[in-house]
């Protein structure tokens, strides 16, 4: 994906997006959001975006409250696989960015990576590819040499991804025409609403 794009994947998931859930299998990770602003939604369906990392991954999260990365002691270090449910509200998105990391060392004090990288260190990150996620209570960097974008229906590319971001666009123009007959959360608490 070019950098125009990656900054769209950033846009449609920090006015709403929750990280709901987290896969790693050997050398894959997985990175579930819900409530992206992609796509036309159907029947209250919750639209989800994954992020999923290959070659040479790793995981590191940022934290200032051991049990708020509880769900990282299920990571069985001999098969090296974790699947896990999470609920943080997303604050901030950026992909292969320096200086947003050397933040996070900063802004929390301790940090726990999970990889099959020999001699990893998030402070010399040498993948091709890197997404950061700030929430409320933790951070992460997720990274690989590949990096793949899924809707539940499609792998994403440039052209699918402007197309459903222009539908969800259209989708939400819609419903301010209409809001007094129906209520979307994600629509009602968008930036673009004047209250």
């Amino acid at each position: 994906m070019n950098s125009k794009s990656l900054k769209l994947i950033s846009d449609v998931i920090i006015n709403s997006g929750i990280w709901v859930s987290m896969e790693i299998a050997q050398d894959l990770i997985y990175i579930d959001f819900t409530d992206v602003e992609l796509g036309k939604p159907k029947n209250n369906e919750q639209m989800y975006l994954t992020v999923r990392f290959a070659e040479e991954s790793f995981f590191t999260v940022f934290y200032n409250n051991i049990w708020d990365v509880d769900f990282l002691s299920k990571y069985n270090y001999k098969k090296q696989i974790l699947s896990e449910e999470v609920n943080f509200k997303v604050k901030e998105v950026k992909f292969i960015d320096f200086e947003y990391l050397n933040t996070f060392f900063y802004n929390y004090k301790k940090e726990k990576t999970v990889t099959g990288i020999e001699n990893f260190s998030i402070h010399n990150i040498r993948n091709d590819f890197f997404m950061l996620v700030e929430t409320k209570d933790v951070a992460f960097a997720v990274g690989g040499n590949q990096m793949d974008f899924f809707t539940p229906y499609e792998r994403l590319d440039d052209a699918s991804l402007r197309e459903l971001s222009n539908e969800w666009m259209l989708y939400f123009l819609k419903y301010h025409l209409k809001r007094n007959l129906i209520k979307d959360p994600m629509c009602e608490n968008h930036p673009l609403v004047y209250k």
